[in-house]
């Protein structure tokens, strides 16, 4: 399917626009010059945001999302205090359209704003303020919209969208995707420091108490993106159960001997290697495991999931 996309392009006035102070004076104005996009999953309703700047912990206050009822990025010149406020009108009843209308009515930092909302029903608008600091715009698509400011050129917002639309998997991992992708085209024209993805999925937080499927912040990296996938992959493991069941491997002679060749080096294992899935090399295995938070992985029945079996390997090699 093919779906149209718009991008708006806004360039700073040659001077003093909102002169150029990351910080200005009163609580709740704070300047976050990044790429981000928002999105929501037609298919299961999961909303998302993932976000980099070249500024520090972008993730404590570009995103605001909540399951059922939408997502806000808030960027650039922006009043930060939008994203609660645009939560609450969404939650209200109001549309993407009318809570965008509504945050922007009377608001004297509007020219220096960038701010894009996704309701429930996946309908996206965006606002970027005709005073941000170039290039500055965005990309409107079938549910999903990526912008930013003070970037390489719209080829960063282009190839976010590129990705988004041709990654498969859940949301996270088309958030992920179009992250990395706009950071390769050029991403903020002035480097990277921090990066940050939320995803909202009704009860599917920690032990089922909130909606916050994913919430990942790196708040300070040379490679904030790439740390970001990092983590991510370990939280997979830990937290979520995504993994197709195919990916279980019978324990055999040869996944035994790899397992005890790399449990002995991290530690876990101290008997031969004998190529055998006894006692002492299930609970060498078991024990790494627990160790690292994998509860929910082990096996009883003399299988591995490929996943673990994987960073097993990964990990003793860094050792």
């Amino acid at each position: 399917m093919l779906f149209l996309c718009s991008v708006l392009i806004h360039r700073t006035p040659p001077l003093f626009s909102y002169r150029r102070f990351i910080f200005l004076t009163d609580i709740g104005r704070v300047s976050f010059t990044t790429f981000s996009i928002v999105a929501f999953d037609y298919e299961n309703a999961d909303l998302g945001i993932a976000v980099e700047s070249k500024f520090p912990a972008a993730g404590a206050t570009v995103p605001w999302l909540k399951a059922g009822v939408g997502a806000i990025a808030v960027q650039a010149g922006s009043n930060v205090s939008h994203g609660k406020r645009g939560l609450e009108l969404l939650e209200r009843g109001y549309s993407a359209t009318e809570t965008l209308r509504a945050l922007l009515q009377g608001d004297p930092l509007s020219t220096v704003s960038q701010i894009a909302v996704v309701d429930p029903k996946g309908h996206v608008v965006v606002h970027t303020g005709t005073e941000c600091h170039e290039w500055a715009g965005h990309v409107i698509g079938e549910g999903y919209s990526c912008q930013g400011n003070i970037l390489a050129g719209p080829q960063v917002v282009k190839a976010m969208a590129d990705a988004f639309m041709e990654t498969s998997g859940e949301l996270v991992d088309r958030l992920l995707a179009a992250l990395s992708a706009g950071q390769t085209a050029g991403g903020d024209r002035r480097g990277q420091q921090s990066a940050a993805i939320m995803v909202a999925r009704e009860n599917r937080g920690y032990m089922g108490f909130t909606d916050r499927y994913v919430d990942l912040r790196v708040d300070d990296h040379e490679r904030p993106i790439e740390e970001l996938h990092r983590v991510f992959k370990v939280y997979d493991m830990t937290l979520l159960s995504r993994e197709d069941p195919r990916s279980l491997l019978t324990i055999d002679s040869h996944i035994a001997t790899t397992l005890q060749r790399n449990l002995k080096k991290l530690g876990f294992y101290r008997g031969s290697i004998t190529g055998e899935y006894d006692e002492p090399t299930k609970k060498a295995l078991k024990d790494f495991i627990e160790n690292n938070n994998f509860e929910n992985r082990f096996r009883e029945e003399g299988r591995i999931w490929k996943s673990i079996l994987s960073y097993i390997e990964e990990t003793a090699r860094e050792r």
